[in-house]
């Protein structure tokens, strides 16, 4: 039996326990789902992350699982060739970006109501990605033209799935799929968000908390050179001459 299988098992075994106890204390739930981990470490020397995400359903459905890493500012440059030399001509800033961005599915999107798609931000063309601040003169156009160069930019990346995973159903009940992180993943809390799907709509839905920390010296530095910027400037500075007056020496005596 292989990683994956072995995985899948504990994980079943795991989702039909969940099931048998919850009915007696809360009633029937048509979804369990969970995380083979909520927490990935990044270290030294980090390459990346695959988590196993695992669950059940309870009757006939779709389900769709969505991943968004912690939301930001992003400003994306056009860049045009002036004089034969291409440089920044103009800039767009989308607030509430999604640093990360992934969707899974067992069945095609597009068998979704378009404005639940737009809701739950199911697919990348349903991403809310709006400008921060436009002059009343910049067209719907220009708008979506800076859009596209935003996804485009992430999916390049790797920080951006450009098309949809894919869940594997057992049985109609059981159901797993694999998430993958890349290396250049920003650190913070991410919501990995499971809906059951009946007919077009959402019956029910799970959210669970990631967190993406670093660890380790590389931690320490990063916080250190976040809180302290102007004494790790100093820091840097002085360990650049020092290290220059060192290989002087070095080589002044060679």
């Amino acid at each position: 039996m292989n990683g994956r299988a072995r995985h899948f098992m504990i994980a079943a075994g795991l989702v039909l326990s969940a099931f048998a106890a919850i009915p007696a204390v809360y009633g029937k739930q048509d979804l369990v789902a969970n995380l083979s981990d909520h927490e990935i470490a990044i270290t030294t020397g980090f390459t990346g992350a695959k988590l196993l995400l695992f669950g059940a359903i309870e009757g006939e459905g779709q389900i769709v699982v969505v991943v968004t890493g912690p939301r930001q500012s992003v400003k994306v440059r056009r860049k045009e060739r002036v004089a034969g030399i291409w440089i920044n001509t103009d800039s767009m800033t989308f607030d509430n970006v999604p640093s990360f961005y992934a969707v899974a599915t067992t069945k095609p999107l597009e068998q979704i109501d378009p404005d639940i798609r737009s809701r739950q931000e199911m697919g990348l063309n349903h991403l809310n990605l709006r400008p921060a601040d436009i002059d009343d003169d910049v067209s719907m156009e220009d708008i979506n033209a800076f859009r596209e160069g935003l996804v485009r930019n992430q999916v390049r990346h790797g920080l951006y799935s450009a098309s949809s995973g894919r869940i594997t159903l057992v049985s109609d009940r059981l159901f797993d799929t694999w998430v993958s992180f890349p290396a250049n993943v920003v650190t913070g809390i991410y919501t990995v968000s499971v809906y059951y799907i009946q007919d077009g709509n959402p019956v029910h839905a799970q959210t669970t908390p990631l967190r993406v920390s670093k660890i380790g010296l590389g931690a320490y530095a990063f916080r250190f050179a976040h809180n302290n910027a102007a004494a790790y400037g100093v820091f840097a500075i002085v360990i650049a001459v020092l290290a220059g007056w060192l290989a002087a020496v070095i080589f002044r005596k060679v």
